[in-house]
């Protein structure tokens, strides 16, 4: 007869009470640093197939959430340069995955939107990161999302948190 192998549940320890200490500051560092980097894995072999980086995804999510997007508004979201976002976003079109169009009330203005290949492919990312995310949230309980989320809200710079809460309210 064989015993089925159970792998633990990866239960987080409790933080101290002296939380600021460096040791557990160390600890919530190393725990971003490796939830990020399997949490992207999936995204990452979907973006090398098509040739894209980390920064067409970061472009690629951040359109697909408001569609219409300036330029100039992806440009302070993504805090890189012109001349990096001017690379992404030349090779998103190159490959028909965003247009750009010329805004109504400013003609300066460039409006970005998916196109139904670059929703495919911002649905395809998506996809991975949710379910690796929704396990996570369904592990550690409501609670826990709240304080996590409040952590990273946190870690916002305080003059960048109302564009950030823009997003969720559309």
């Amino acid at each position: 007869m064989t015993v089925p192998i159970s792998r633990p549940r990866s239960t987080p320890a409790i933080a101290s009470p002296l939380f600021l200490r460096e040791d557990e500051i160390r600890r919530g560092i190393e725990l971003l640093y490796f939830g990020y980097s399997a949490m992207v894995r999936g995204a990452d072999t979907i973006l090398a197939r098509e040739g894209f980086g980390r920064a067409h995804h970061r472009a690629l999510y951040f359109i697909a959430r408001s569609p219409g997007l300036s330029v100039g508004d992806l440009l302070r979201l993504l805090a890189i340069t012109k001349q990096s976002l001017g690379r992404v976003l030349n090779e998103l079109q190159a490959h028909g995955h965003v247009t750009q169009s010329i805004g109504a009330s400013d003609r300066r203005q460039r409006l970005l939107h998916l196109t139904a290949t670059g929703q495919a492919l911002e649905a395809a990312l998506f996809a991975e990161l949710e379910a690796g995310m929704a396990a996570a949230y369904g592990e550690a309980g409501q609670s826990a999302v709240t304080g996590f989320w409040a952590v990273l809200v946190g870690l916002i710079p305080a003059e960048d948190r109302a564009l950030v809460a823009g997003l969720s309210q559309g």
